[in-house]
């Protein structure tokens, strides 16, 4: 891989914001990436405070733990201030001749993302190479609705 090959996505990010997510999960994921076990790196915004979240895969697919939750989980341990947005950054393997890339989140963190941080809540996403934000419920419309929690949204 190239050095060109380890640009920070935040560079096609015009939104300050979403700049500011990419960088910082960049930045992480660059700092702790291993190859199998942490690729994914997540920033999430909470009252102007950043916080992060890295993905941990597993031997058994089912108890991997993608980065966005991990991102809420730290959130929540220090503020009860509402999710505004979140970006996460792939790192490449060295068999991989592309460079690190913003990557939406799963269907499974999109209905939990919706939960904790409502459908205002924004994703940044690779829009023909431009990052851009974009609300939850664009890419959610059709939001699971039960009866566990008050439907306060």
């Amino acid at each position: 891989m190239t050095s060109t090959a380890v640009t920070d996505p935040a560079s096609r990010c015009p939104d300050p914001v979403a700049r500011r997510l990419v960088t910082e999960a960049f930045t992480a994921i660059r700092r702790v990436y291993v190859p199998e076990r942490h690729q994914i790196a997540a920033a999430v915004l909470a009252d102007g405070q950043v916080y992060l979240g890295l993905h941990l895969d597993a031997m058994v697919g089912r108890a991997a733990m993608c980065a966005e939750p991990a991102a809420v989980a730290a959130a929540r341990l220090v503020t009860n201030a509402p999710l505004t947005a979140i970006a996460a950054v792939r790192y490449p393997k060295p068999s991989e001749s592309v460079g690190p890339r913003i990557v939406p989140p799963c269907g499974l963190c999109r209905e939990l993302l919706i939960d904790h941080g409502g459908p205002s809540m924004t994703t940044v996403l690779d829009h023909g190479g431009t990052g851009v934000l974009v609300p939850l419920s664009d890419l959610l419309p059709h939001k699971y609705i039960g009866t566990k929690w008050a439907a306060a949204r």
